[in-house]
């Protein structure tokens, strides 16, 4: 039985939780075809889902790719987990057995791939956590939904440079599922909203960059080290330089590039 759309998708979905695919990367047809060893017409069904659960966008000039969200966008989607995850968990009964065994495995997984070097596997599982966690609390529809929100926010990490500690995360999991495991379904709720906070403050969203020349004015800033060498010059040279400056601000404009930007 050859690959079918479901398949490309999940791949697709699995590559982004793992930090493999950067937001806003083309998804050519015909290289996912030649990659999967299948036809357009199945790759073409596998980006049309992922374009209706939020995941990918097309324009007729560029084609397929992955959504770069702004910011406003993300701070949505950590609103949706919000309300998704908190409500998953409010008002829980103690979880079975079968329920705790399978989340303190995942937990394990976790732990042994913040020992390891495999960055791709770290993430992976850090998103799948809360997935897990959906279906252990018995909500397989919501879990689907779970699992593209966790895409999305994983895509807004890497976009917004997310500081968050992956061993920080596996110990706020930890405490969830202890909270858990102790019938404290309120204390889970409260961890859980802490951790999404914690979370969503690692990202640099509060930057200045609805300026769209904000890092070519970085960039072009004078060196510090031309100021240091000004303040070294001899007296009459530094005279001279604010004379010619003086004289510059009279007939032209800013002396350097940075300030018309």
């Amino acid at each position: 039985m050859g690959i079918t759309a479901t398949d490309i998708s999940q791949r697709i979905i699995d590559a982004v939780l793992a930090q493999k695919l950067a937001p806003g990367t083309r998804l050519g047809e015909q290289q996912l075809a030649l990659l999967f060893d299948c036809s357009r017409t199945i790759v073409r069904e596998a980006l049309t889902r992922l374009a209706a659960r939020g995941i990918v966008t097309v324009s007729a000039r560029r084609g397929w790719y992955l959504i770069a969200p702004s910011r406003d966008e993300a701070r949505e989607a950590f609103e949706a987990r919000r309300v998704i995850e908190l409500g998953l968990l409010r008002g829980r009964r103690p979880l079975d057995k079968p329920a705790l065994t399978r989340l303190k495995k995942h937990l394990a997984q976790e732990k042994a791939a913040l020992r390891g070097d495999d960055v791709g596997a770290r993430s992976f599982l850090l998103g799948d956590f809360h997935v897990c966690l959906a279906e252990c609390l018995g909500n397989s529809l919501l879990a689907d939904t779970l699992r593209d929100y966790t895409a999305r926010t994983t895509l807004i990490a890497m976009l917004y440079q997310s500081s968050h500690d992956a061993a920080q995360s596996c110990q706020e999991h930890v405490a969830i599922v202890a909270a858990l495991e102790q019938g404290d379904a309120v204390r889970a709720e409260a961890l859980m909203a802490e951790h999404l906070a914690s979370v969503q403050a690692g990202l640099q969203l509060e930057t200045q960059t609805d300026d769209p020349l904000h890092h070519l004015r970085q960039a072009l800033t004078p060196m510090a080290s031309s100021a240091s060498a000004s303040s070294s010059a001899s007296p009459a040279r530094r005279s001279r330089a604010r004379t010619a400056a003086a004289d510059a601000t009279d007939s032209a404009p800013a002396p350097y590039l940075g300030a018309l930007l």
